[in-house]
């Protein structure tokens, strides 16, 4: 079926809607199960045996452990030559708040997308090929970036979509860079008492840490953060503490913002140690930087549209942009191929990574929202199959907003 030539019809549309109903109570029973069993980064077992035995039952070629991290996975489905779309799904939960943002219904909307993609391609109303990639660890940034360094993504679609579900609907949600450090002091023990002077004091050396993080933030940009937790501050109060250590992260609105950053930082460490006559040790995570995401904005109003058609509505993207500062691996798809990541609301008013968004991505009504949300990411995939200039107009606009990424 080269080249082509099928209308965006209302058939098209009914086939996606009624692919994603039929599988309503199973894709209901998935969610459930990945919130009730909660996996933290890179430990998703349950939830990516879940999901493989899932697709593979629904007719994808599936490759499970994909690329040698062991809870990756992908999903296939193609029908002749064309277009390839990519779609994520995470399963991943934070420690003591299970999913506190919502990975349980990120997976189902990616299940649920690719399968409604699939149906289009298996009616011969188009030909190409849907790519469902399972990624692990995105609370940690790991799942997508190791997928990028050998070349999952790139090798195997031409353009990717994924959902996100939060309190508000953004079709240009926010998510800004970040990368993460931990730093370490050693000190040399003795007793806080009788003997302080022949101490050197390890946890002195992180408060120094902590309030040069606070004078720095004077320095920053509005859009900028820096935040972290002491994860060792000593064994005893009676006792010098001799080692410390700390988990911190840096966020800037770009990624090419965050070097700088991340040198201010360092200066403080090294000066912290000078200070107190400790030795420092800082590592920064391993691999790139977790950029920012770039939102594709011809796609982005193809899913606003869509949306529009369930009564959603969205504010101005000036409005959108003013909210958000969480961080996502997605951003690093962004830079390698047109992407969009929108925020679909769940009828909560909770911000992420709290109780209560746990709580909130379990009901039904979530579960209904994002059906809906699935079922306008799949109509902007479809037209990415249909569609060979509007796919032009989408890599138009990925070409242009290389400029965004770089000084």
């Amino acid at each position: 079926m080269n080249n082509l030539d099928i209308e965006y019809t209302q058939d098209i549309r009914d086939r996606v809607n009624t692919a994603i109903d039929n599988i309503d109570s199973e894709l209901r029973n998935m969610s459930i199960d990945i919130h009730e069993n909660p996996e933290t980064s890179m430990k998703e077992y349950f939830a990516h045996d879940l999901l493989t035995e899932y697709l593979e039952k629904k007719g994808f070629q599936v490759t499970r452990h994909a690329y040698g991290i062991e809870t990756a996975f992908l999903a296939e489905y193609s029908n002749g030559e064309g277009r390839r779309v990519g779609v994520c799904s995470e399963y991943d939960a934070l420690p003591g708040l299970g999913q506190g943002c919502g990975h349980n219904l990120i997976a189902i909307s990616g299940v649920a997308t690719a399968i409604a993609i699939k149906e289009v391609l298996e009616s011969n109303k188009a030909s190409g090929k849907v790519v469902l990639f399972g990624t692990p660890g995105e609370e940690i940034s790991i799942g997508k970036i190791s997928l990028i360094r050998k070349r999952a993504f790139q090798d195997n679609v031409d353009v990717c979509l994924m959902l996100h579900p939060t309190a508000f609907d953004h079709q240009y949600a926010v998510f800004i860079a970040v990368h993460d450090v931990r730093v370490e002091f050693f000190g040399k023990a003795s007793h806080a008492s009788a003997s302080p002077w022949e101490g050197i004091n390890a946890l002195d050396a992180m408060v120094q840490v902590w309030n040069g993080m606070s004078y720095m933030r004077q320095e920053l940009l509005p859009t900028d953060r820096v935040h972290g937790i002491v994860t060792n501050g000593g064994q005893a109060p009676n006792v010098i503490p001799e080692y410390t250590s700390a988990f911190i992260f840096v966020r800037t609105a770009r990624a090419y913002q965050i070097e700088p950053l991340m040198k201010k930082l360092e200066n403080i460490f090294e000066a912290a140690a000078l200070a107190t006559g400790c030795k420092v040790k800082y590592t920064w995570r391993e691999g790139d930087v977790t950029k920012d995401v770039v939102q594709n904005e011809v796609m982005a109003c193809t899913y606003a549209d869509e949306m529009r058609r369930y009564g959603i509505q969205f504010s101005d993207r000036s409005e959108q942009e003013k909210t958000g500062g969480g961080s996502t691996d997605m951003g690093n798809v962004s830079y390698e191929m047109p992407v969009i990541h929108p925020a679909f609301g769940i009828h909560t008013t909770a911000a992420n990574h709290t109780v209560e968004f746990t709580k909130a991505a379990k009901t039904i009504a979530a579960h209904k929202n994002t059906l809906v949300a699935s079922k306008c990411l799949a109509m902007t995939g479809v037209r990415v199959l249909l569609d060979e200039e509007y796919y032009n107009r989408v890599q138009r606009n990925f070409d242009g907003s290389q400029m965004l990424t770089s000084k």
